[in-house]
Order: C-alpha cells, then structure tokens, then sequence
C-alpha cells in the first residue's frame, strides 16, 4: 500500500479506506462510460485492479483504477474527480502520484479510453494511437450499461 500527500490531501492504494458509495454514485449516475453500473460491480473491478483513491481528510473526493499485470502493461480506467473539488490542480496531482507508483515505471505499454480528457492525459505523454489499424477490440452486443451489471 503507498500513500502521498499535499496540505489537507492524499493519495492511497489502501482499498479499505475506499468509500464505495462515493465511487459507486459517481460512475452509476455521472460517468458517462458507466451509468447504471451496480455497485457489487464498481467494487468487484476496484477489487481485481490496483486502485487509488483521492481523499480531502478522510472523505473520498476521487477515484482511478489500473487494471494491470503490473510488470509489462496497464490501463486506465474509472478516474474521477468530484466535481465540486475540480479546478484546483487536484486532477493533476492525482495522476502525477498515479503514474510515480514503482509498478508503472518501465512498462512497455500505459493505455486509456477518454472522451473529455485528452488535455490532462497529454501532460503525461499520452497520445492518439500511433497505428490504430493494428488495435482491436470486442464489443459484445451486451456491451451497454446494462452488460456491467453485476
């Protein structure tokens, strides 16, 4: 478990201090990738992934998850900041921390899907795919909210 921390923040991987009605309303009812998901599934994918919460004192105020083998690949998923805690640099923070995890340094491959933060990402050296040609994905027909229902 690590932990980092700024004046009246943290960052922690400790999956027991983890709100899951916070994250599980968020991404059930904000997110747009997940609405509708349950929350035996929001829990369930934190569980399986390395996960971190942001926290302001001891109230969760965000949320990401790396789902991962930690040695060669990971990609990221359900990252949130509270909508009333954005627009102070936390977002930014958050991902500094996420990405200094010793489990991310050397990966050949860090991946993620963003409809609205291409901004943020690109701070981290993300780019658009360099050969989209060559990536592939499986969308069951289920593949709607509805299919992450737990």
């Amino acid at each position: 478990m690590m932990e980092w921390t700024r004046p009246g923040y943290a960052v922690a991987t400790d999956i027991d201090r983890f709100d899951f009605d916070v994250i599980h309303d968020y991404l059930s009812n904000v997110a747009y990738w997940s609405l509708g998901v349950t929350r035996a599934a929001v829990e369930q994918a934190a569980r399986h992934s390395l996960s971190f919460g942001l926290f302001k004192g001891d109230q969760q105020i965000g949320f990401a998850r790396m789902i991962t083998d930690r040695t060669t690949f990971a990609y990221l998923s359900d990252v949130f900041v509270l909508p009333e805690h954005q627009g102070n640099g936390l977002g930014t923070w958050f991902m500094q921390c996420l990405f200094s995890h010793p489990d991310f340094q050397g990966m050949r491959r860090l991946m993620l899907v963003t409809g609205d933060a291409q901004k943020l990402y690109q701070k981290f050296g993300f780019s658009v795919v360099a050969n989209p040609e060559q990536v592939m994905e499986k969308r069951p027909l289920a593949a709607s909210a509805a299919s992450l229902k737990v």
